[in-house]
């Protein structure tokens, strides 16, 4: 008897209890009074940022054409507007639609693991049109609940470099939780709803980094269509009655141990002040180059050099990129492949390709993953000098696949110099944030790439409201106006 007792008291420490409870109480419950002014200033900005680079993908992705016929072929109550195309869908589908342009250019934001911004703002922007009468305040406590409850999660796994060793991609697998909390928020779920609704997402996570193993799939820039349908859907269901799987987060076969094996979680870290501390704060960043994250720190680290020595494309002799995480391999390798990229996505999917782009141009931007971009012959030139070279040792440390401070770049000259630059920051993180005005110019630019033609005072109205959405009765004002 006493054995049994022991037994349970090890089960309660490895699995403890009330975690999800507590998540979902906090996600019900959220006051945008309780949220502090930096996490309201971020939240806007993350709109706009997500808001541009999903009209840009309108055109610039030749995939998301058919997503929108295909969503259109469907019919159903014209809810929610698909962003760039300004059609109608049942809000589920406009945010399958949605969420997937918002990562197919590869241009939206980061945070702890993966990209919070795209798995909850489509989520929230959708349910608001189907609602209607949204107020601007809602609709931002609504995109923190989700962020938080997808950076607490993400920040409890203690497995280094887990989203390769692992093999998940965490903006689909965390997603359907995120999006369930965002939903759930708007559509004023009580806490027992929202533990249904965060158990009905978790019954639907998926998203394996499969879809980027060799050339990158479509899969990989829908990843947060299927999170943000699947959210949706948990949380319609949720309010009607459905009851969701319990305890996801802790339960015996929860998230942790299907999804995150060989590790206990840190479950402090999970709950530690809710309502009181938003983490996503110091781990959230936007990007300045549009290509996958993990090409940030070599284009950063190619740029100082570039621009430290003055060094001209025909200086140049060889640029080596060196350690890194498994996602710096994943993107050097195949290495012919990658100096090659065909089609966009394998582009953005490429560091060889994206470093030679930087290293001829000092910037890299949208046009450079157009055809003719892609076709380039002094950038491919460029990409024939490129190599990879694995760093001695394994990964160590914490959480995410994205570490900057594991990666450096050699560039050797014509001449026989030899310089090498490790960056500990990149443009865009907390430690070096970009500005409004930076935010602004990445959106309007964007957005000029819409399939439905928006006009510049149209752009500037929407931004002037998105610095002042906390006092918008109605916040999807902001979606009309781009329509």
């Amino acid at each position: 008897m006493s054995g049994g007792t022991a037994a349970g008291k090890r089960d309660a420490a490895r699995n403890p209890p009330g975690v999800t409870r507590a998540l979902s109480r906090h996600a019900a419950t959220l006051q945008y009074e309780a949220l502090p002014p930096a996490l309201v200033d971020l939240i806007k900005q993350c709109v706009m940022d997500t808001l541009g680079v999903s009209i840009g993908a309108s055109t610039l992705a030749p995939e998301a054409a058919i997503l929108d016929a295909y969503v259109a072929d469907m019919g159903g109550k014209p809810e929610a507007t698909i962003l760039g195309f300004g059609s109608k869908a049942p809000a589920a589908w406009a945010t399958f639609v949605n969420g997937s342009l918002g990562h197919m250019l590869d241009y939206d934001d980061m945070g702890e693991s993966g990209h919070p911004s795209i798995v909850t703002i489509p989520v929230a922007l959708a349910v608001a049109e189907k609602l209607g009468g949204v107020t601007g305040r809602e609709l931002i406590t609504a995109i923190a609940a989700g962020m938080d409850v997808m950076t607490r999660i993400s920040r409890a796994i203690d497995v280094p470099d887990w989203t390769m060793t692992e093999g998940w991609f965490a903006t689909q697998l965390i997603g359907f939780a995120a999006g369930a909390a965002t939903a759930g928020r708007l559509l004023k779920l009580d806490p027992e709803q929202m533990e249904n609704a965060l158990g009905i997402g978790f019954n639907q996570m998926s998203g394996t980094r499969q879809m980027a193993e060799g050339a990158a799939t479509h899969m990989r820039s829908m990843q947060a269509g299927f999170s943000g349908q699947g959210a949706v859907l948990a949380a319609e269901l949720a309010r009607r009655g459905i009851i969701g799987s319990k305890n996801f987060v802790e339960g015996r076969y929860g998230f942790f141990r299907t999804y995150i094996r060989g590790c206990e979680p840190d479950w402090d870290g999970i709950v530690d002040g809710l309502g009181v501390k938003f983490p996503i704060i110091e781990k959230h960043g936007f990007k300045v180059w549009p290509a996958c994250a993990y090409t940030r720190t070599t284009n950063t680290s190619t740029l100082a050099i570039r621009e430290q020595h003055g060094l001209k494309p025909e200086d140049i002799e060889s640029i080596t990129i060196v350690g890194g995480t498994g996602g710096t391999q994943q993107l050097c390798e195949p290495l012919t492949a990658k100096r090659r990229p065909k089609v966009s996505i394998d582009g953005k999917f490429s560091i060889p390709f994206t470093t030679a782009v930087m290293a001829v141009k000092g910037n890299v931007t949208l046009r450079d993953y157009t055809e003719t971009g892609l076709r380039d012959p002094d950038v491919l030139a460029m990409a024939d000098r490129i190599s990879y070279r694995p760093a001695a040792g394994s990964v160590t440390g914490k959480g995410g696949s994205a570490d900057i401070s594991l990666t450096s770049v050699e560039i050797v000259t014509r001449d026989g110099r030899r310089f090498e630059y490790r960056s500990t920051s990149v443009p865009g993180d907390p430690k070096n944030p970009v500005s409004w005005e930076r935010l602004e110019e990445k959106f309007r630019d964007c957005v000029s790439f819409s399939a439905k033609p928006i006009s510049v005072t149209n752009m500037n109205f929407v931004v002037e409201r998105i610095r002042k959405l906390e006092v918008e009765s109605d916040a999807t004002t902001i979606i009309s106006v781009l329509t």
